[in-house]
């Protein structure tokens, strides 16, 4: 279930990168469309989970599940709404993969943890290899709000790197609730801070916006990308630890490639395909291990836990 789960996760989070900026270029308000994607999916989540007994809205009032919100959701988002309105995706997609590089400097240099070579291989093949699939497609304009952006990015990934691993944190410690509970409460939190920047700094006049284009995005982006992808995160981070997960921001350019290739009838050329290959190299030299202890426990297509294995699943 492991393995599903987290192929199902990349080919999500891989189409999410165009649908925002669809809802952007349609003239919906950064913060505003990010804040309602995910206010509303946490709401709805959080509610389901409600009429079923599996949570208690208590959870709301947690400090855990307002700061995993304020770094994971609010800081990651909020970054990347804005900068993706004067940064290209494909600039936006490299920027962003140095989100699996800043866990592991983060998880050797300040946690003091034990990081093993091959992680650190695997995350340096895998981000050359995005740098390698965005390069023709990349398109570079620049000015002072084309830097600022490419700095928010990168701050907001500082952000998701310190959310990530400050969930794996609260997973741990609230080990009795359900984890998709827990990704629903940081979403509604995160969301509501959106919402609350939105107010501030944005205008709503709905006379500017192409509705179907937007409501088209804000639907995807709220039942796809957050109900279901972000619930995937949690729940396989739940069941692994925050490096994992996260290495599907190496997935998502080769998948935003094939998107072009299928729909619109791009062409690929041959140092994208090379950098398809070393990011499934870096992947999968990254992540042998893990996939084998799955393996031989039998639990990569099953649902049981391994919550219980902590770092051991992956090195």
């Amino acid at each position: 279930m492991i393995g599903v789960a987290f192929v199902v996760m990349c080919l999500i989070f891989g189409t999410t990168f165009l649908a925002i900026k669809v809802g952007i270029d349609a003239g919906l308000p950064p913060f505003l469309s990010g804040g309602v994607r995910f206010t509303t999916a946490g709401v709805i989540v959080l509610l389901l989970l409600r009429m079923t007994g599996k949570v208690k809205i208590s959870l709301l009032l947690r400090k855990e599940t307002m700061i995993s919100g304020a770094g994971l959701t609010f800081g990651t988002f909020a970054a990347l709404y804005w900068a993706e309105q004067h940064v290209s995706s494909g600039i936006g997609a490299v920027l962003s993969a140095t989100g699996p590089l800043m866990i592991v400097l983060i998880q050797s240099l300040l946690l003091r943890q034990k990081v093993s070579r091959r992680s650190i291989i695997g995350c340096l093949a895998g981000f050359t290899g995005v740098v390698l699939v965005m390069i023709p497609g990349i398109v570079v304009d620049v000015s002072g709000l084309w830097v600022l952006g490419c700095v928010l990015v990168l701050a907001g990934e500082v952000c998701y790197t310190g959310g990530a691993l400050y969930s794996k944190h609260v997973i741990t410690k609230l080990a009795g609730t359900n984890p998709i509970a827990l990704n629903a409460a940081q979403m509604l939190h995160g969301g509501l801070l959106l919402l609350v920047l939105s107010l501030f700094t944005e205008s709503w006049q709905i006379s500017n916006w192409s509705p179907i284009p937007a409501a088209a995005s804000l639907l995807y982006l709220t039942v796809i990308g957050s109900m279901a992808g972000h619930s995937l995160f949690y729940w396989i981070m739940a069941r692994t630890n925050p490096l994992f997960p996260s290495t599907w921001l190496y997935i998502s350019p080769p998948i935003a490639v094939g998107l072009g290739v299928l729909l619109y009838g791009e062409e690929v050329s041959l140092i994208s395909l090379a950098g398809v290959v070393l990011i499934l190299g870096g992947m999968i030299f990254m992540n042998q291990s893990a996939w084998d202890w799955l393996r031989r426990k039998g639990k990569l297509f099953s649902g049981n836990k391994i919550l219980g294995q902590k770092n051991k699943v992956i090195d």
